[in-house]
């Protein structure tokens, strides 16, 4: 009896030891981490926790506006700190070219997938390299309130500067996209901006400022449009008013008929991370058809996905708000944003400057 009684605990230690060694396992599984720089839209959860519970991993999200403010992370940073980075396109031969994104094998990312025109493969790469891939996309173009506003209008990036919507305007506080646009509005290539182009650039500027009721910022943008405040916002596009559409379906966008400028983000590894194989895995999910669909309706943003495939996952209405069925003509009649050098930058903010003070 004795020997039985001492056989139950031995058995019952064991069984207690084997069930908290297995709990300490299964809880050293989950605390497996990825961390990565991003933009807003990556913080939904609902783009995140598909990918944590598939893997059995924690992805820590720090949320970063302007590349600059991203390196300066970087910079005060370990090497190995992080393993995923979220990245301006125009800025991505920036940060390969500092030598700290890993290369990413091309036969295991979907880049037959990708819209031709956001591959970019030459700006995320180099000499058949690449360091990065497209993942989102959109224009900073007009969305307005069609309820108040002559559609047909906004297809003439010319009547924003007439008397007709004058005081009815927002202007998207940036001074890049509004250079580019306003380039664009004159006949000018935003590739092949020159000193010589800014008069006439800052000239226009300023009529336009004249014209419009506000320059602020997205949010204040956006709440301007939404609350009426305003019937227009020159550069917005489908990130400030897609995700709306169902609850304010007077709200619209669109590229008229001169063009508009395109931005697009890209995702890549840190050539530092510890975690190559879960980064890379990370940024394949990111690429999947599913993972774009929930990054193109993110609850910070929407925009369009890099992989043409998400199509399929994304439903009518999603679709519709993006402007699916237009982007092949969209694509063909946007240019880049302005890419130049540092003295022009320079002097492309003095006259951005200059027009916010007239």
């Amino acid at each position: 009896m004795k020997s039985q009684v001492t056989g139950a605990r031995v058995r019952s230690m064991l069984m207690s030891t084997a069930a908290i060694m297995l709990g300490l396992s299964a809880t050293a599984r989950a605390q497996e981490e990825l961390n990565a720089l991003v933009w807003c839209d990556h913080t939904d959860p609902a783009l995140i926790e598909p990918f944590e519970k598939a893997n059995d991993v924690k992805v820590n999200l720090k949320e970063y506006e302007g590349t600059g403010a991203g390196l300066s992370i970087v910079e005060q940073s370990q090497p190995g700190d992080w393993d995923v980075f979220v990245v301006d396109g125009v800025d991505v031969p920036r940060v390969s070219g500092m030598g700290i994104l890993a290369e990413l094998p091309k036969d295991k990312l979907p880049l037959g997938d990708i819209f031709p025109e956001v591959r970019m493969d030459e700006n995320n790469g180099k000499d058949g390299k690449i360091y990065a891939v497209t993942e989102k996309f959109g224009y900073n173009t007009i969305s307005y309130d069609k309820t108040k506003v002559d559609p047909a209008d906004m297809e003439d990036l010319s009547k924003l500067w007439s008397e007709k919507y004058k005081g009815r305007i927002a202007v998207y506080d940036y001074y890049l996209p509004l250079i580019g646009i306003t380039a664009i509005e004159i006949g000018k290539k935003t590739a092949g901006l020159a000193e010589a182009d800014l008069p006439a650039i800052k000239d226009r500027l300023i009529a336009l400022k004249k014209n419009a009721r506000q320059v602020s910022d997205v949010v204040s943008s956006q709440t301007a449009l939404v609350s009426g405040e305003v019937d227009i916002i020159l550069g917005g596009g489908e990130w400030v008013t897609a995700g709306l559409t169902a609850e304010k379906p007077n709200l619209d966008w669109t590229v008229p008929k001169q063009g508009a400028v395109r931005w697009s983000q890209s995702i890549g590894v840190f050539k530092d991370s510890t975690k190559q194989d879960l980064a890379l895995k990370f940024v394949q999910y990111i690429l999947s058809p599913e993972g774009q669909a929930r990054l193109a309706t993110s609850s910070c943003y929407w925009a369009m996905p890099a992989n043409q495939k998400a199509g399929a996952v994304l439903n009518d209405q999603q679709k519709s708000a993006l402007r699916w069925d237009k982007q092949a003509g969209y694509l063909k009649n946007t240019q880049l944003y302005p890419v130049v050098d540092a003295d022009l930058d320079g002097k492309m903010q003095d006259i951005w400057t200059e027009m916010l003070q007239n």
